[in-house]
Formats: C-alpha cells, sequence, structure tokens
C-alpha cells in the first residue's frame, strides 16, 4: 500500500499528521481527512483525501513515496523519465519491469516497487538523501499505534467507501519490502 486513506493507522499516518498539523495519534480519523483535504485544496492537488506520492512529494514526505504497479501520477512520471522511459504517468508492467531492472543492476532487492533506496538510485530524485532512506525504516524507535486507540477510532468513525486505487493484493506486495515503514500500517475499520 502506498497510499494513506481514512481508517488506516500506522507509522506513516503518525509522519503524515505531524506534517498537517493535527493530532499524530497514527489514526487516520475524520481531523486527519479534513486536513489532508484541505492541503490538497491549498496546494492545487487532487481533493481526494487520499494521500499518495504525488501529496508526499508536495508535502516533501519523501520518505513515505512508494511506486508500485497501479500508481499513477507526476511522480511516476518523473521515475518513468528517470528510467529513460515514456512517461504517461502510469506504472505499468513496463515500469515495473524497468524497476526489477534497475534493482537488480545495483544489487537492491528486486521486488519491483520504487520506495527511498530504489528511487534514490534514479536520475531526477536527488531529494531523496540517506536520511530520507533511514526515515523509511522501522526501527526499535518506531512507536506502534495502541491497540486501545484504533478500537476506539473504529468505534467512533463510519468507514470509507472503498477506493479503487486499493484493488488487489497490495498488502502482500508491502509485506515483500522488507523493514520498509509502511509495514507499520494497519486498517483499523
Amino acid at each position: 500500500m502506498s497510499m494513506l486513506r481514512k481508517g488506516l493507522s500506522g507509522e506513516p499516518v503518525r509522519i503524515l499528521q505531524g506534517r498537517l498539523g493535527v493530532t499524530a495519534d497514527g489514526i487516520f480519523g475524520a481531523a486527519t481527512d479534513e486536513a489532508l483535504r484541505k492541503y490538497q485544496a491549498d496546494n492545487s492537488l487532487e481533493v481526494d483525501g487520499i494521500a499518495g506520492p504525488d501529496t508526499f512529494t508536495a508535502m516533501g514526505l519523501h520518505e513515505l513515496v512508494l511506486l508500485q504497479k497501479g500508481n499513477r501520477g507526476e511522480t511516476v512520471k518523473k521515475l518513468q523519465t528517470g528510467l529513460g522511459l515514456a512517461a504517461d504517468g502510469i506504472f505499468g508492467a513496463g515500469t515495473e519491469k524497468a524497476v526489477r531492472d534497475l534493482q537488480s543492476s545495483k544489487g537492491l532487492d528486486v521486488d519491483g516497487i520504487a520506495g527511498p533506496l530504489t528511487l534514490a538510485q534514479v536520475d531526477g530524485f536527488g531529494e531523496i538523501t540517506q536520511e530520507t532512506i533511514a526515515a523509511s525504516v522501522v526501527t526499535e524507535n518506531t512507536q506502534p499505534i495502541e491497540e486501545s486507540a484504533a478500537q476506539a477510532a473504529k468505534e467512533s468513525e463510519t468507514p470509507p467507501a472503498p477506493h479503487p486505487s486499493f484493488a488487489g493484493k497490495v498488502e502482500e506486495k508491502v509485506a515483500e519490502v522488507g523493514k520498509s515503514i509502511w509495514n507499520t500500517v494497519k486498517k483499523i475499520f
């Protein structure tokens, strides 16, 4: 999963909340949704209440950028350009193959998912520094979300309608990423 939306919890949500200036409890509820939509509107982004690669890039949250098959947008175009591909902004099979080829040539885990470690190897992603890469990894200091807080949010929120971009077995792909901060994301609804 490379997008955050209402109903998720985890360290990436906490990071997003910190940037949005809302209570950083790691639970994506109504206040986070409202603040995100306002940010998107104020910054000429698609106002959908979903934080994905383009929103993370606009916010300077490069440690949360994770591109994979099915993603769309300007950050995907930037990846495609850096890989020497036709830049249509759609992460499809050709982009996945190019990412896998790059990962193989650089001695990285070959999973076809472009997170900070992979993006740092692509021309045009100079904003991805060693600090960014370090911030994208779960450490012993990463605080888990309290189950009681997640349960309370579950009881007080109405679940959102599923978004079509979340179709498929995305969670299985994220599990393959290893120690990515994205592994801390949980559904609370």
